[in-house]
């Protein structure tokens, strides 16, 4: 029986790191699910760096249609991966109890979790960055990370703790995703 992952996201999560782990967990034999907060086409955006700018840009991105079932409805035991992309999306669905009961069942079980980007503030806004826990995301985050005690690294990888992959951004996918699917088959 091939291994399940659930990705959990929302309206304006970044498209590249929605998209790239869906199909690549999904090339490497995984099963996999999205959950949001409600089962709706996402409507994805597209963080990117243009010249001039001191920070990213947002355009919006595809439609995500493939989303399975509602934060409510996820059975976080049935599942052995969690991912958790960025964009603006892990800033609201962090606000979901439901989310939070799934997030701290991968964090209490030690299952594998990625998170990359703006994903890390799902774990900041549960209070699931302990002091010395080492963690990288987009440089932007680093000071809520910093601020729930973490050792925030400038890398494209971070493995904390044997489970949890940390990645900065959309560039760093590859590394995410090989970092992520190595310790998924190793559990």
């Amino acid at each position: 029986m091939a291994k399940r992952v659930l990705i959990v996201a929302g309206d304006a999560v970044e498209a590249q790191e929605l998209f790239y782990p869906y199909w690549r967990l999904k090339e490497e034999g995984f099963e996999v699910h999205v959950a949001a907060p409600t089962k709706k086409v996402l409507m994805t955006v597209v963080h990117d760096f243009e010249p001039g700018w001191e920070t990213y840009t947002e355009k919006p991105g595809y439609r995500f249609v493939w989303v399975d079932k509602e934060f409510k409805e996820v059975k976080p035991e049935d599942y052995d991966g969690l991912v958790i992309p960025g964009g603006r999306a892990p800033e609201y669905i962090r606000l979901n109890e439901d989310l939070e009961r799934i997030v701290r069942h991968f964090m209490e079980k030690r299952k594998p979790l990625a998170a990359i980007c703006h994903g890390p503030l799902v774990l900041t806004g549960y209070k699931l960055i302990e002091p010395g826990m080492n963690v990288t995301s987009y440089a932007a985050v680093a000071p809520d990370l910093k601020a729930h005690g973490a050792d925030w690294q400038d890398k494209e990888v971070v493995i904390c703790r044997g489970h949890i992959v940390t990645a900065r951004a959309w560039p760093d996918l590859p590394y995410w995703m090989r970092e992520f699917i190595r310790i998924l088959k190793e559990k």
